[in-house]
């Protein structure tokens, strides 16, 4: 998919022809390709890509997806000591490891930007920057319905943990429903291949856990 990046271009150079070359000539020459269907520009040879401007909406869409996805790895984390569901242990090893690789790229996104990896005041984990208490992401789960996680075992904690990672993962399709709907955001090319990819396995992942919620549901009507 073509897709304009990094100050709205891909630079490429290219090799001087053999002309250029026995003119004695040895500065690349710097190409800027075209929409699909337009021809490329020549720039100057000293053109060099730069990030594009960053959107408020971009860095705070990343921010809010730290806290978001974190708190799906504490989910997960529960799994080992609250049931021996082998398809739910294999449904939550798959989304911890996906989360937690996510949350160390957005990290670094964030940072090779000078932006604060966190909405949260430093020091005051419930504060914003504004010092404001801090709004759960959409589909987060609330502190009593963690809570209730926490405390249950077995089939019932089955059942909490794939209706409250439902919820979850439609709350990340609204954030990136969001940032899409954003004017100017998702426009840099990272942002726009994560948040794509982060659609599709959610979509996905909410599929298998509706399947595995149905599946239940029959079992205990036998």
């Amino acid at each position: 998919m073509f897709r304009h990046c990094l100050l709205g271009l891909c630079v490429a150079c290219l090799a001087r022809s053999a002309p250029a070359q026995q003119a004695g000539a040895s500065a690349p020459v710097v190409v800027q390709p075209g929409a699909p269907g337009q021809p490329t520009k020549t720039l100057p040879a000293n053109t060099k890509g730069v990030l594009p401007p960053l959107a408020r909406a971009d860095i705070e869409f990343m921010q809010g997806m730290i806290m978001h996805h974190a708190q799906a790895v504490e989910m997960t984390a529960l799994i080992g000591s609250h049931t021996e569901n082998k398809e739910l242990h294999a449904l939550g090893a798959r989304i911890s490891t996906s989360q937690t690789d996510e949350i160390n790229f957005m990290k670094r996104w964030l940072v090779t930007r000078g932006q604060p990896i966190s909405m949260a005041m430093p020091g005051m984990p419930d504060m914003d920057m504004s010092g404001n208490p801090m709004a759960l992401m959409p589909g987060m789960l609330s502190p009593e319905q963690m809570d209730a996680l926490r405390k249950a075992k077995g089939a019932e904690f089955d059942r909490l943990f794939l209706t409250g990672m439902i919820q979850h993962h439609e709350g990340a399709l609204t954030m990136v429903k969001d940032l899409f709907n954003t004017a100017g955001a998702g426009q840099d090319a990272e942002i726009f291949d994560f948040a794509t990819d982060a659609d599709n396995t959610q979509r996905a992942e909410i599929k298998i856990m509706q399947g595995m919620l149905q599946k239940k549901s029959s079992e205990e009507k036998k």
